[in-house]
C-alpha cells in the first residue's frame, strides 16, 4: 500500500547512510584523522608502559570512534551488555579516577574548546556534538562501549 507504514524505509536507509559517510569523510579530513592518530599514539604509549594496558585499550577504543564517529554511539557497557566486568565494576571505577586525574580532564576540555570553534558556523554544529561526545568519553573510558546505530 503506497503511503502505509514503511513505505520510505528504503529511501530514508539510503539518505541516512549517505550523510553519515559525507559527515564521516568530513570529520576525517577536517582533523578526526589527526585525532584518531593521536590517540592511537597515546594507547600505543600507554600499553609501553604495561601499567597503562587498560588504558591503552580504551585509548584504542576511542581511537576506533574518533576516525568514525557518525552512526555509532558510546554506551556503559555493563548497561549494554546486562553483564558486569573487570572495567565496569569498582575496579574500573577506580582506573577511571586515576584516568581523570592524570588525563582525562585537559583532554576533554580540549574537545570543548574545539566543539565551541566548531558551534560557531551552521555546518560544523554536528562536528561540536560529536567533540561534546569525546569530552564525555574522555572524562571516563573504562567500561564504555561503542556500538553501531543501526
Amino acid at each position: 500500500m503506497a503511503g502505509g507504514p514503511g513505505y520510505n524505509d528504503g529511501a530514508q536507509f539510503i539518505w541516512g547512510t549517505t550523510v553519515r559517510l559525507l559527515l564521516n569523510l568530513l570529520w576525517l579530513f577536517f582533523g578526526g584523522f589527526v585525532s584518531g592518530c593521536l590517540w592511537l599514539f597515546g594507547g600505543l604509549v600507554l600499553a609501553c608502559t604495561i601499567v597503562g594496558l587498560p588504558w591503552a585499550m580504551a585509548a584504542w577504543r576511542i581511537a576506533g570512534f574518533v576516525f568514525w564517529p557518525f552512526g555509532r554511539q558510546i554506551v556503559d557497557r555493563a548497561g549494554y551488555t546486562g553483564e558486569g566486568d573487570l572495567g565496569t565494576g569498582c575496579f574500573g571505577f577506580i582506573l577511571n579516577v586515576i584516568w581523570f586525574i592524570f588525563a582525562g580532564w585537559y583532554i576533554a576540555l580540549s574537545h570543548v574548546f574545539i566543539a565551541v570553534l566548531e558551534a560557531v558556523s551552521i555546518v560544523g554544529i554536528p562536528f561540536a556534538f560529536k567533540d561534546i561526545q569525546l569530552a564525555q568519553l574522555a572524562l571516563a573510558p573504562v567500561g564504555k562501549d561503542i556500538i553501531d546505530i543501526p
